[in-house]
């Protein structure tokens, strides 16, 4: 019962993160698309990052698919995390584009360490 409770918590706090973090990418019109060309995202998934990351969250939150919506939310901040880690590693530090306008900061370590929080999140959320 307590793993669930946990898992249930998990989901919402990972999902309302992920509600946010599409949502804000939205908010920020035209920006985030150029952001995100700059971090390196491939073009022709830029456009559904937004939206998958709002139905994922959604789904976390209201727990519906809550394990399988948690292994998406887990894939994708995995591919998020490396893609920052090599613009890193390259020395490249364009704005994170992560939160839309909230993201004008350059990548840092910072921006590794929260995506390995959240990765853990989604690890609970899995329970």
């Amino acid at each position: 019962m307590a793993v669930d409770v946990v898992g249930a918590i998990a989901s919402i706090v990972l999902g309302l993160v992920f509600l946010v973090a599409g949502g804000s990418k939205i908010a920020a019109g035209p920006d985030w698309p150029v952001q995100a060309v700059g971090l390196g995202a491939p073009r022709g998934v830029i456009p559904f990052v937004p939206w998958v990351e709002i139905v994922v969250g959604a789904a976390l939150v209201v727990q519906v698919a809550r394990r399988p919506a948690a292994l998406v939310a887990l894939a994708i901040l995995l591919v998020f995390t490396t893609l920052l880690a090599t613009r890193l590693s390259e020395g490249k530090r364009p704005p994170c584009a992560c939160f839309g306008a909230w993201s004008a900061k350059p990548l840092g370590s910072g921006h590794l360490a929260r995506n390995a929080a959240l990765i853990a999140v989604a690890g609970l959320a899995l329970m």
